[in-house]
C-alpha cells in the first residue's frame, strides 16, 4: 500500500496533536514530521516557517467556530430567533473549547498570542456575520438600526464576556449561563426598539 499523501491537512491534525502533547514552547516542526513519519523538510514544502504553522493550526481552530456559526447565518427565518441562537451557539463553543480540552485551550491561548492575524480575521469575521443577521432582521422589519455594522460590532463587544477566551475562567461558573441569556434579551429588546 503507498504512503498517505502528505496534505496540509494531515500536517496541521499532527500538529495539533504534538501541540497537546507537548505544548507550545517544546513542540518543534521535526516533532511534526516524525510524528507524520517525513522529514521535517517536507512539512516546510508545506508551510515555509514554524510560525506560518502555528499561525494555520490556530486559523484552523478558529474557523470551525466560525463554520459552524455561518451555518446558522445562511439559513431562512426570523432574524430574531437566528440572532438568539448565533449568539448561543457562539458562547457554547467558546464555553466547550474551554472546559473540554483545558490543556488544548492554553496552548491556543498562547498561539493566538502570537497569531494576530489569524485572530483578526476571525473577529472580522464573526463581526460580518452577525452584520449579515443584523440586515436581515431590519430587512424583515424586526430590527431598527441606521448601520446594521456599527451595530454589529457592538453586539460582539457587548457579548465578548461570553466568548473572549479572556474571560474563560469565568465561564464555569454556575450562573454564567444567567448571565449570558440577560445579556442576549437586552441585546435582542435593544434592536427590536
Amino acid at each position: 500500500m503507498p504512503p498517505e499523501t502528505l496534505t496540509p491537512e494531515r500536517i496541521l491534525e499532527a500538529t495539533e496533536e504534538v501541540l497537546r502533547r507537548y505544548g507550545p514552547a517544546k513542540a518543534t516542526v521535526v516533532d511534526v514530521a516524525r510524528a507524520l513519519g517525513v522529514s521535517h523538510g517536507s512539512v516546510y514544502r508545506h508551510f515555509r516557517t514554524k510560525a506560518a504553522l502555528r499561525e494555520a493550526v490556530t486559523a484552523r481552530w478558529l474557523d470551525r467556530t466560525s463554520q459552524e456559526l455561518s451555518a446558522i447565518v445562511t439559513e431562512d427565518g426570523p432574524a430574531p430567533e437566528r440572532l438568539d441562537r448565533w449568539l448561543t451557539t457562539l458562547f457554547e463553543a467558546k464555553r466547550h473549547k474551554a472546559g473540554d480540552d483545558p490543556e488544548l485551550f492554553a496552548t491556543y491561548m498562547t498561539l493566538i498570542g502570537e497569531s494576530g492575524g489569524a485572530v483578526d480575521r476571525h473577529v472580522t469575521d464573526l463581526e460580518s456575520q452577525l452584520t449579515a443577521i443584523i440586515e436581515a432582521g431590519v430587512s424583515q422589519g424586526a430590527f431598527h438600526t441606521p448601520s446594521p455594522a456599527t451595530t454589529a460590532r457592538a453586539v460582539f463587544d457587548a457579548t465578548g464576556r461570553f466568548h473572549d477566551p479572556c474571560y474563560a475562567a469565568e465561564w464555569s461558573r454556575p450562573e454564567i449561563t444567567a448571565d449570558f441569556e440577560a445579556v442576549r434579551n437586552l441585546v435582542l429588546r435593544g434592536l427590536r426598539d
